[in-house]
């Protein structure tokens, strides 16, 4: 990918991606602060080794007109952590941004209304993710870790690896979501993977060293949603409620 920019900003990106990686970034935070150190590159002819107050005050304005307040906090973090860990400088953008603060709750669903997701959604894999994550309150990537020996079965609890924070966690393991993972697991025998990919199909399962799907997560969500009539904004993320069998 380095090879992609100019030679005087080649060497310090790569050096970015290598300081954020041993800082221990998760993936998606070394994906964001990276694009936002490409994009301010980019925006400034890869020359952002001397910004200024008054270039940054311009960028800033630029990206919360042109994209989202989201993406200039991204691009901040990642612009901030390049000047003090690769530069070894002063970050010039000192308390120079300060972002609206938002309050908002996310969308619940009553138990019933899981119900009907849960028996809309007509792939296993993903009826089957979908109340796993809700019944043990997981996140999406929470969900897709999950492997075969995280599960308790004695102490009727389940071990979260690398959660938010970079730290494991344990949560209570319902006999109910014990029964159905089981079950589920039955139908592929994959021995580490409690959800791995189908791409090579059910007789291959078992075979599988990455798990579902995010993508396809994500937008399955969405059309059962649709189906169903709700106008909620749902994502497959922590939900402290325990649900209803499937």
């Amino acid at each position: 990918m380095t090879s992609e920019f100019p030679a005087y900003f080649a060497c310090n990106y790569q050096c970015l991606l290598n300081r954020l990686k041993l800082h221990g970034m998760q993936p998606k935070t070394i994906a964001l602060y990276s694009h936002g150190v490409r994009r301010a590159g980019d925006y400034f002819d890869y020359r952002i080794d001397d910004l200024t107050r008054l270039q940054l005050t311009d960028y800033f304005v630029h990206i919360v007109n042109s994209l989202s307040w989201s993406s200039l906090k991204h691009d901040l973090y990642g612009l901030k952590f390049y000047y003090v860990q690769v530069l070894n400088k002063p970050w010039p953008g000192a308390d120079l941004v300060k972002p609206p603060k938002s309050h908002t709750l996310p969308d619940i669903i009553t138990v019933s209304q899981a119900q009907q997701i849960f028996m809309a959604t007509r792939v296993l894999s993903y009826r089957v993710f979908f109340f796993t994550l809700y019944s043990l309150g997981l996140r999406l990537g929470e969900g897709l870790r999950l492997q075969a020996g995280d599960i308790d079965a004695d102490r009727m609890r389940v071990q979260v690896r690398n959660a938010k924070g970079n730290r494991d966690r344990f949560v209570p393991l319902p006999e109910n979501t014990l029964r159905i993972l089981r079950r589920f697991w039955l139908t592929h025998r994959n021995p580490a993977l409690l959800f791995p990919n189908r791409k090579c199909g059910l007789k291959k399962a078992h075979l599988a060293t990455t798990p579902l799907d995010r993508g396809g997560i994500q937008i399955t969500l969405r059309q059962v949603t649709r189906a169903c009539g709700l106008k909620k904004e749902l994502r497959p993320t922590a939900c402290a409620t325990v649900m209803p069998p499937i």
